[in-house]
């Protein structure tokens, strides 16, 4: 305990009297930490008088070290150089910069906002890794762990800062032909409670999605009795793709499928838009280095419309 006190009030004397022992001098040891003579003996003498025994023998030419001082330096010089070390690692680490940023993302921001921006920075950064946790559970990033967060909305607690990085999510209901072709396209988002539907479970509170719909400023929930219900949505698009129901997924997911005729909208004049994704991360990290690179590949990304 000691000499942890030591370390905390007196690095400063201790580093001088490395300089003085190596130097052998008052003289030159100030000349070389840019101080005084008078300074540099003070310095020594608080030291000496903290720790109670003599460090230095003064001559009329040169300053040396006693046994205990030479007992001392034993010690010190590694633990100085280590510092050194770890200061320079940290000056490197602006031009090289490594270390792990851990992620938190549900699985639609990850696939459509975080991949090309991953993408730039393993290139670039080949030392830096990102731990990425994919769910769609609300949580507490700074509790469980997590530099970043993903989610909709900007409902943040104070102590985090939020960056919107996507546009407006707009969301669809879908279906394959076979299936429309064999019960029929529903002309009401009502009529989707006599159909097979896929939805997917929410983890935060258990319960399963609400389907939102709006039309004329008339805005209707529903909550199908899904036959098919998973965690994450890519195995529902696989399974509307298998002809086993109607799905509500973001649009964008479905594009190409879209485009391919593999799909067909299902009710869509009745589409709904939930609000865009936001990145966020507590205050006491905005000078992470990692957090830097990060939020600066995502300005300098064109992300597409979705």
């Amino acid at each position: 305990m000691k000499n942890l006190l030591i370390m905390k009030n007196y690095l400063n004397y201790l580093y001088i009297f490395s300089i003085v022992a190596k130097e052998q001098s008052f003289t030159r040891a100030a000349a070389k930490l840019g101080t005084s003579q008078s300074s540099i003996s003070q310095s020594m003498k608080n030291l000496e008088k903290y720790l109670g025994i003599k460090l230095l023998s003064r001559t009329t030419r040169s300053v040396l070290t006693t046994a205990a001082g030479n007992e001392l330096l034993i010690k010190l010089n590694p633990a100085l150089q280590e510092i050194d070390y770890a200061i320079q690692g940290i000056q490197a680490f602006k031009s090289n910069p490594k270390g792990t940023l851990k992620i938190n993302s549900d699985e639609y921001a990850l696939d459509y906002l975080l991949w090309p921006i991953l993408s730039q920075i393993i290139l670039q950064y080949p030392e830096i890794s990102f731990e990425i946790t994919s769910d769609y559970r609300l949580m507490d990033i700074v509790a469980e762990g997590f530099d970043i967060g993903l989610r909709r909305g900007k409902l943040l607690s104070n102590d985090m800062t939020a960056m919107r990085i996507s546009d407006p999510i707009q969301m669809c209901c879908v279906a394959s032909h076979s299936y429309l072709q064999q019960y029929g396209i529903p002309k009401a988002p009502q009529e989707l409670h006599n159909h097979r539907t896929i939805n997917i479970r929410l983890p935060t509170h258990g319960e399963l999605f609400r389907w939102h719909f709006i039309q004329n400023e008339q805005t209707i929930y529903i909550q199908p009795n899904s036959q098919i219900v998973f965690t994450s949505i890519i195995p529902i698009i696989q399974a509307v793709k298998k002809h086993l129901g109607i799905a509500y997924v973001p649009k964008n997911m479905i594009d190409e499928d879209l485009k391919t005729g593999e799909l067909q909208l299902v009710l869509e004049k009745w589409q709904y838009t939930y609000e865009p994704y936001y990145l966020y991360y507590p205050h006491s990290k905005e000078d992470f280095p990692l957090l830097k690179i990060f939020l600066n590949a995502i300005q300098q990304y064109k992300r597409p419309h979705i």
